[in-house]
């Protein structure tokens, strides 16, 4: 073999192996992401009962869901040390899978699971469903799930005790909006110029939240682009943020 067929196969090997430490990386990542997401729904489910917000229980039913709340919790922390760890590999460099999607249905899906966290929280989530169902649109229905679960879980995380989510749905420019808002601590002026940064993080949301990667939000906007939508969001330090986001009509 001479240089330039060396070069030629050193460099196709290369990219192979790139493209299958990517593809592993995504695989890692949307996992980790979604099993962490379903833990955290019934980690709150279950503090709801061993708090008594569903009635009394017997000492042995007590014992038994303290011993499931402790096991989840130890599952939910190995899931975040895989995502920290995994956090350089990006979500949304996966070749999106585009179909017809049901956004009303997959906003329900979502707030289900955030549902239990929203109550410990006191948050309250609310839904303002159209009076007419909006038409479906073009996209990957896992990407866009990690788009909604990591805008509506920034709302609950960085929202005020006794503060609430309005998510909204509606048609507009041929396109569907969706618009998650919440009346939390807001995005300091500095921040709104750099939310969208890969690890970016802003210093209103390390007060409120010390763990955290900064990669939702730059995920989240590699994502709606890529379906040919667009991203941006209004906020007032101090008084809530609202992010929007459209998609293209099926």
């Amino acid at each position: 073999m001479n240089k330039e067929s060396d070069i030629s196969s050193l460099t196709a090997e290369n990219e192979r192996l790139l493209k299958t430490g990517s593809a592993k990386s995504d695989i890692v990542s949307v996992g980790t992401h979604q099993i962490r997401t379903s833990l955290s729904a019934l980690k709150w489910i279950i503090k709801m009962f061993l708090d008594g917000d569903l009635g009394k229980l017997t000492t042995e039913q007590e014992n038994l869901l303290r011993k499931a709340y402790e096991s989840n919790e130890r599952a939910i922390k190995k899931v975040s040390e895989i995502l920290l760890i995994n956090k350089s590999e990006d979500i949304a460099e996966k070749e999106p899978v585009f179909e017809k999607v049901d956004l009303l249905e997959l906003i329900d899906s979502c707030i289900f699971d955030f549902s239990g966290e929203a109550h410990a929280c006191g948050i309250e989530i609310i839904f303002l469903t159209p009076n007419e169902k909006p038409k479906p649109v073009r996209g990957d229905r896992e990407k866009l799930r990690i788009v909604l679960e990591n805008l509506i879980e920034n709302a609950i995380k960085y929202n005020n005790q006794n503060g609430k989510v309005f998510i909204s749905i509606k048609e507009i420019e041929k396109m569907i909006q969706v618009s998650i808002k919440d009346t939390g601590i807001g995005i300091s002026t500095l921040g709104q110029s750099r939310i969208f940064e890969k690890f970016f993080r802003d210093e209103n949301a390390e007060k409120k939240e010390a763990m955290g990667s900064g990669i939702g939000l730059f995920d989240t906007k590699k994502i709606i682009e890529e379906h040919g939508g667009k991203i941006y969001f209004e906020s007032k330090q101090g008084n809530g943020t609202t992010f929007f986001f459209r998609l293209p009509i099926y």
